[in-house]
């Protein structure tokens, strides 16, 4: 059996930081009320050279690193972003040539906060598909482009950022001892798009809009559907919490990870959180989360891993896999 296992990671972040303390001269807040209901202290913000691309490229170059390999060494590239360079291209297409790559494809995934877990199931398709050997998967955004800095309830909560992996497809003999994807799982429910939304597009406003979200509402799906999405990924493997050795989830609010944690039994020391550190960064949120716990040292060779994301529209979904 073909497994698509994660041979090398990488992160870029902007070199602006900006704490909550510079928030209370924007808008009502302050960084205790932040703190309290989110669990973030700073976030990143790109400079007007720092780019959903630059930035993607940049994690690119630093996973491929990590794996040793190189541009040339790539078959595909996917992309997870929200916050695209322009309309059309793709912006992994200019990633690619940023890289170099004058073969192979590219592609955006479009799956908002959802996005990398979305990619990582993609890749992994292409992968055992056969006939393609490496993907490169990023997660690029640069949600301060699209925040409404007058709205206390969304302009704290985001940053930028992009974290990648270098997927490569190799033996497995079909059993959970294989290192690579093990099971993944995706839902979306679009009745549910009012809830968290950008106010703007081509084909309505002709502009590029602002994030809307209804933050009680979400908080109050999303520990529910992060649960029935992990329990899925936990059947198909089969598969119990006290198993897994990681848990990467999406780094949108303290409360909700620790919240799906506990329901589902995953004891808190096996949690990765970097929402304090970066803020929600969207779909760059897991990779980030990932190369920060693998930059500590934390996951290893053989570890078992399990990501979740979920974001606007409603998306949502899972992926366990053997480091």
């Amino acid at each position: 059996m073909i497994r698509s296992a994660v041979v090398g990671v990488g992160s870029a972040l902007p070199r602006r930081v900006m704490t909550n303390k510079e928030f209370e001269s924007l808008v009502d807040t302050s960084d205790e009320w932040i703190v309290q209901r989110t669990g973030i202290r700073q976030r990143y913000i790109a400079g007007a050279d720092e780019t959903t691309a630059s930035l993607g490229e940049a994690a690119a170059r630093d996973a491929l690193a990590n794996a040793g390999l190189g541009p040339a060494d790539i078959d595909f590239i996917v992309l997870a972003t929200s916050t695209p360079n322009n309309t059309f291209p793709a912006t992994a297409v200019e990633i690619q040539n940023r890289l170099g790559m004058a073969h192979g494809f590219a592609f955006d995934m479009q799956a908002v906060c959802s996005g990398f877990v979305y990619a990582i199931s993609t890749a992994d398709a292409y992968l055992r598909g056969g006939g393609l050997r490496r993907a490169l998967v990023i997660g690029s955004e640069t949600f301060s482009r699209i925040l409404d800095w007058t709205d206390r309830t969304t302009c704290v909560l985001f940053g930028d950022g992009a974290g990648a992996v270098v997927l490569e497809a190799i033996e497995g003999s079909g059993t959970m001892e294989d290192r690579g994807v093990l099971a993944s799982a995706l839902r979306s429910d679009g009745s549910q798009k009012d809830k968290l939304y950008v106010d703007g597009g081509p084909s309505t406003t002709g502009t590029v809009g602002h994030l809307r979200m209804q933050g009680r509402e979400v908080f109050k799906h999303a520990v529910g559907m992060i649960t029935d999405v992990i329990e899925d990924v936990f059947r198909k493997a089969d598969i119990t919490a006290e198993e897994i050795d990681w848990f990467v989830p999406h780094q949108a609010n303290k409360r909700i990870i620790d919240a799906s944690a506990r329901k589902l039994g995953i004891a808190e020391e096996k949690v990765v959180v970097t929402v304090d550190l970066h803020g929600n960064t969207s779909a760059a949120s897991v990779p980030l989360a990932l190369a920060h716990a693998t930059g500590q040292g934390k996951i290893k060779r053989g570890d078992l891993v399990l990501l979740e994301a979920m974001g606007g529209g409603f998306t949502w979904g899972a992926v366990l896999l053997r480091w």
